[in-house]
């Protein structure tokens, strides 16, 4: 059983460190300026999932535009899957939208991270045909 609450930065090396573990963070993102951010921003967060003994065990990042939410590094304790933990912090944020009126939550798989589709079409998420296009800055 854990207890979903809202990141503060002194949770960020625990945070960006599970994020590692669980092998979300790529070279061209900065988990660090993503944690700061999400936890500064008005319409972001970052939920974690705490066990009795304080250690975060699950986590994500969550926000919207106004219009769509949406998830990043979701992530739970690579020793600990299978007994829910990601389903849970996924709803989380379900919530967390909710309670903001946002009424879709959307997110992006990485054609290297294929094999989470079916843990997140078990969550009742749906592969929608979009194409994505994207510059940098």
């Amino acid at each position: 059983m854990l207890t979903i609450r809202t990141a503060c930065l002194e949770d960020e090396q625990a945070v960006v460190a599970l994020w590692r573990r669980c092998g979300l963070v790529v070279s061209y993102n900065d988990p660090v300026a993503d944690f700061q951010f999400a936890v500064r921003s008005e319409c972001s967060d970052v939920l974690i999932g705490v066990d009795a003994s304080g250690d975060i065990k699950s986590s994500l990042m969550v926000g919207h535009d106004g219009h769509r939410g949406w998830i990043y590094y979701v992530g739970s304790d690579p020793d600990s899957r299978g007994v829910g933990l990601g389903r849970d912090i996924t709803r989380a944020a379900e919530d967390w939208l909710r309670r903001r009126s946002i009424a879709k939550m959307q997110l992006l798989v990485r054609e290297s991270n294929s094999k989470v589709v079916s843990f997140y079409e078990r969550l009742g998420f749906e592969t929608v045909p979009t194409v994505v296009m994207a510059k940098w800055l």
